[in-house]
């Protein structure tokens, strides 16, 4: 049986019979043959599986003006600038895709304490806030950064992620890079993260990502990274 290639319009690619009527939203190629012919034009064609829509999505995030990139397995942390805090603090999504539909509150809040640092002249770049986003669709899962610059060596480092978003492994990945970057920076040597007593999903997100139990202070867990 001849078959021919054919194409859609998120740019994937089928077989199909060349006798029968093309579904909807499919075009052809112009590339026919028996299946296997078929399968092997594909398969030297069709090297990057994504949809084009999201791999216009991932593009289009990429080329944002962020000031730095972190890369952390099946996410990646990218630095907000202070005009993009203040959009999430005034209550939008900042143009970006969320996962569940909108930032949640902790990551709100953090935008709003950059937004007040970069009013007073105080915002560092790269130890501000970033946003959790996945690799594979650019969807942003949650938000973490740090608390200011690091102070006697020592950086801090609080994260949010949206209620959906919570048991895949992104905190602890973005955690561990975002720590690991900051042990990179000259003057530091630890990096520390605090919680509530009751949160036990953050005390096993810290302890994942290689943080260490330390003496308590002001009724709160705290956990360290060092070198």
């Amino acid at each position: 049986m001849s078959h021919l290639v054919i194409l859609n319009t998120e740019q994937q690619y089928a077989v199909w019979p060349q006798s029968a009527a093309l579904p909807a939203g499919w075009q052809p190629t112009g590339w026919t043959g028996d299946e296997k012919s078929c399968l092997d034009r594909i398969g030297q064609e069709w090297t990057d599986l994504r949809p084009a829509s999201v791999r216009a999505a991932v593009a289009e995030d990429r080329a944002r003006p962020a000031v730095l990139l972190i890369p952390a397995g099946t996410v990646q942390l990218r630095e907000v600038l202070p005009e993009e805090a203040a959009q999430l603090k005034a209550g939008s999504t900042a143009g970006l895709d969320w996962l569940g539909g909108e930032p949640g509150e902790g990551t709100r809040a953090a935008a709003g304490m950059l937004v007040g640092a970069a009013a007073a002249g105080l915002h560092q770049p790269g130890w501000g806030m970033y946003l959790l986003t996945r690799a594979e669709d650019a969807v942003v899962v949650g938000g973490m950064g740090f608390h200011g610059g690091p102070q006697d060596g020592q950086a801090e480092i609080g994260f949010d992620l949206v209620e959906p978003a919570r048991g895949h492994g992104y905190a602890t990945q973005a955690l561990g890079a975002l720590a690991r970057w900051a042990l990179t920076q000259p003057g530091v040597d630890r990096v520390i993260a605090t919680t509530d007593p009751d949160n036990l999903p953050s005390q096993r997100v810290m302890e994942r990502a290689g943080f260490t139990r330390m003496p308590d202070a002001d009724g709160l867990f705290v956990y360290q990274l060092a070198n």
